[in-house]
């Protein structure tokens, strides 16, 4: 017999206030007392210039056959006022925790170059990125680092489902509600060693 999460999650949220189900749900790793409903509107379009969509990107890179293919997303911290970069290689999950001043577009832009050109070239072939405004200077990007930017369709978070779990993993560490601007680099630094360093 096997069974899917799927049922599992269903199970404890048919009756989220059953005191069993309470417990379980203290046992997920978000710990949210019901689940998001399935449908969302959709906006009225992305305000981001030149972007290429995902359905260009070439099929090569689902495969996950070659390393320097990222995925990337912004954590935003407590009251919308703070955020950090997080992006991930696809094949080798390997982890980059990035400090943000601001979440503007030029500043994402800069602190995202300066981090992904510590690299050796060989790493730096493609970035996919959701449809958030804070990617809007995605050329400056392609123009410092030489990597190709590709845009997931908004509310698609499958199509970049290695960064979507890595935030997970760090959501451990920092949780909702944390402020990021009291969390300094070195913190950083180590919660990214952690999660590249984990069997």
């Amino acid at each position: 017999m096997s069974i899917s999460h799927e049922a599992i999650y269903r199970h404890i949220y048919n009756r989220p206030q059953a005191s069993l189900n309470k417990k379980l749900i203290k046992l997920l790793v978000r710990k949210k007392t019901r689940r998001r409903p399935t449908k969302r509107k959709r906006g009225l379009g992305s305000k981001i210039i030149n972007q290429v969509s995902i359905d260009n990107r070439p099929k090569y890179i689902e495969l996950r056959e070659e390393v320097g293919h990222w995925e990337g997303d912004l954590m935003i911290g407590k009251n919308h006022k703070s955020a950090i970069g997080t992006i991930v290689e696809r094949k080798t999950r390997f982890t980059l925790i990035i400090k943000l001043d601001s979440k503007k577009a030029d500043e994402v832009a800069k602190m995202f170059s300066k981090k992904l050109n510590q690299l050796q070239e060989i790493f730096k072939k493609s970035m996919t990125y959701d449809n958030g405004i804070e990617m809007a200077k995605h050329d400056k990007i392609t123009q410092k680092t030489g990597m190709k930017i590709y845009f997931a369709p908004p509310y698609s978070s499958w199509e970049r489902g290695t960064n979507e779990n890595t935030n997970g993993l760090i959501r451990r560490y920092l949780p909702k509600g944390t402020d990021f601007n009291l969390v300094d680099e070195k913190k950083l630094l180590s919660i990214q060693e952690k999660l590249n360093n984990r069997p």
